[in-house]
């Protein structure tokens, strides 16, 4: 239960809200001007809390940048594992297997207010150029993309077995439909247009060929 300041009749924050301001601010200020560019002192302001607030939930700023992203990444991570488990159930039919693998993608696509923040970071990382910690940046993969990257090849295993694809490497597999479908729109015509290409050109490479003699 949430306590009140008496002196200033405001709702007292628990110790688990605190850390949840703390990650969020973490991840905007990290997102604005990168690892190296943040400080503690920044973040305390961005979350309004004191400094001491931080390191009674962190040892430093480089703890708090790898919590900050493998906990988002693995909230992102989980998202992503159910529009795949909903759009590639284990029941697809060969007639609907384009259409759900658009519809995939559209949705994978699709941007989220919840997770803009995260994703702030992930550009930042992305676009090199900055010393990003390797093993933070290794933490990231394994705890968001990786994980992702599996479950998705799980499901192309599974659709080869039933034969509705061509797959000699699930993990490649699952690679090639995540580039060819991860690319710049600007409207939801784009997105669609954009996805739809993606998915006839993955198609192209793994639909089953028929048997010549």
């Amino acid at each position: 239960m949430t306590s009140t300041d008496r002196r200033g009749g405001r709702p007292r924050k628990g110790t688990l809200d605190k850390r949840s301001d703390v990650l969020a601010a973490a991840r905007r200020v990290f997102g604005r001007v990168g690892y190296v560019g943040a400080s503690i002192d920044m973040i305390a302001t961005e979350a309004e809390v004191s400094t001491r607030t931080i390191y009674n939930h962190f040892t430093n700023k480089e703890q708090l940048f790898a919590v900050a992203l493998t906990e988002s990444s693995q909230q992102v991570a989980a998202a992503h594992e159910a529009i795949i488990d909903r759009n590639l159930p284990g029941d697809l039919a060969a007639v609907n297997l384009e259409s759900a693998l658009i519809e995939l993608a559209t949705q994978w696509r699709k941007p989220d207010s919840a997770t803009a923040e995260h994703f702030a970071v992930v550009r930042r990382i992305q676009a090199g150029g900055e010393d990003f910690p390797a093993d933070l940046v290794d933490a990231w993969q394994e705890a968001g993309p990786r994980r992702v990257r599996r479950t998705l090849a799980e499901h192309f295993a599974a659709l080869g077995t039933r034969g509705l694809l061509h797959i000699d490497d699930p993990a490649i597999a699952a690679q090639h439909y995540i580039a060819l479908i991860t690319t710049d729109w600007n409207s939801d015509a784009e997105l669609e247009e954009s996805v739809s290409a993606g998915v006839r050109t993955f198609l192209y490479g793994h639909l089953p060929r028929p048997a010549t003699g």
